[in-house]
């Protein structure tokens, strides 16, 4: 995050105070209501085509947030990713800038699925607007209370093994227990250790709103505050696994210090 005004970093990190006020059911939406919110995307070194890949917020005009998976293994270097701000349709608009480097956290990869968070610096700097603009970011510490409404915003598949968004959409669901949901992960074949560093969130023992594939990387908001970073989910929309997200409150002070060291 030298151009990207990192004082900023630390005046736009807010506590969890604010009341959601998100349309409910998984609506299209525009980049208008959610202006820190980012495209990734990625060139395909077969096809040389360019594609949506995961989600990011603003951090600063030099850095976004996203998942660490997005920025990991074949194809995963910074030259086949940029990102793509202030558009509401897919792969369609906005402004597009080049990725110089991911910043995963350094936990990602000897934790099983724990810090799946990443601070990506570009290449060059965004330009505010109204449809492009820094996301506040939850102070360190601070989690979101069980049972509490929560915001996904995306153009992932809109459904499980489904076709892409091409438009923006968000929904509303609600976070949920971690010990509840350690318990309900552990219950796969392949059971998965959910920690305190991790949101959960859904409409338990109802489905029918999740995030989905490739909004990984995306935002979590709580009023309009980014409380996490969508990282993974059994099925999508499966109301007896709810999704995960990447608890930033857990990493707040590692965003803060990795975007103004580097």
């Amino acid at each position: 995050m030298t151009s990207f005004w990192f004082f900023i970093v630390f005046l736009c990190v807010g506590s969890i105070t604010a009341s959601p006020d998100r349309i409910v059911g998984g609506q299209p939406t525009n980049v208008e209501m959610y202006p820190s919110i980012v495209q990734v995307e990625f060139l395909s070194q077969l096809t040389s085509i360019w594609s949506h890949n995961c989600g990011a917020s603003i951090l600063t005009s030099r850095f976004v947030l996203s998942a660490a998976q997005c920025f990991t293994g074949w194809n995963s270097d910074a030259p086949f990713r940029r990102i793509r701000a202030g558009a509401t349709y897919r792969h369609f608009g906005g402004l597009v800038v080049y990725v110089d480097e991911a910043l995963n956290h350094p936990s990602y990869g000897s934790s099983g699925i724990g810090g799946d968070i990443s601070v990506v610096r570009l290449k060059t700097a965004l330009f505010y607007s109204p449809t492009i603009q820094q996301a506040t970011i939850v102070t360190h510490g601070s989690t979101v209370p069980d049972n509490h409404a929560v915001v996904f915003a995306g153009w992932g598949r809109i459904f499980s093994g489904g076709p892409h968004s091409h438009v923006l959409r968000d929904v509303t669901v609600y976070t949920i227990n971690n010990d509840l949901c350690a318990q309900l992960y552990g219950q796969l074949s392949v059971p998965l250790n959910i920690t305190q560093d991790m949101i959960c969130a859904g409409v338990l023992n109802v489905g029918g709103r999740d995030a989905c594939h490739d909004d990984s990387g995306g935002p979590v908001y709580f009023g309009d505050i980014v409380v996490g970073v969508i990282s993974f989910g059994y099925d999508c929309a499966n109301g007896s696994w709810p999704s995960i997200s990447s608890a930033v409150g857990s990493y707040t002070d590692w965003i803060v210090e990795t975007a103004v060291l580097t």
